[in-house]
């Protein structure tokens, strides 16, 4: 069998940040990468459920709603990918700021009750805010010669 794209990324050198992944059908993939992979320090599975209800629901209610197709869990615990339609790293960049910043005014986890979650008993909001906090500060600290590579990888996918 071919290997998938994810398992093509060398995962020693990955660091937390956002990185443009992949395009494939016109759907563009980002890499939300919340801890370095085989750290040892992984989102905890309660958290990681909650930021995946937190920043879906921010992200799909926000302006560019009808351009978010995707936004789950990656199963090794370090992050998370969004999948979207016509939207540029710098966008995406913006979009996930101000979902980060919407969860952390979120006073219960969305879609977070017995009759909406099929695993409404493990979820933990202090710590999703806590990691998406951590991570925000991240995404506000990227550097600009970062943001510009990103952009250049997906404009050259866009081009083949």
């Amino acid at each position: 069998m071919d290997k998938i794209l994810s398992f093509q990324k060398d995962h020693d050198a990955l660091l937390p940040g956002l990185y443009f992944s992949s395009l494939q059908k016109g759907v563009a993939t980002f890499d939300l990468r919340f801890k370095k992979p085989n750290a040892g320090d992984f989102l905890s599975p309660k958290a990681l459920h909650s930021i995946e209800h937190m920043l879906a629901t921010a992200l799909r209610n926000g302006e560019d709603k009808e351009n978010i197709l995707y936004f789950g869990p990656m199963g090794c615990r370090t992050g998370f990918y969004l999948l979207t339609t016509e939207l540029g790293f710098r966008r995406v960049l913006e979009l996930l700021k101000r979902a980060l910043a919407a969860a952390a005014d979120f006073d219960e986890v969305p879609g977070a009750k017995k009759i909406e979650c099929g695993n409404y008993l493990e979820h933990d909001l202090v710590e999703a805010k806590t990691e998406s906090a951590r991570y925000l500060s991240l995404l506000e600290g990227l550097s600009d010669e970062t943001i510009a590579r990103e952009e250049r990888k997906q404009r050259a996918e866009e081009n083949k």
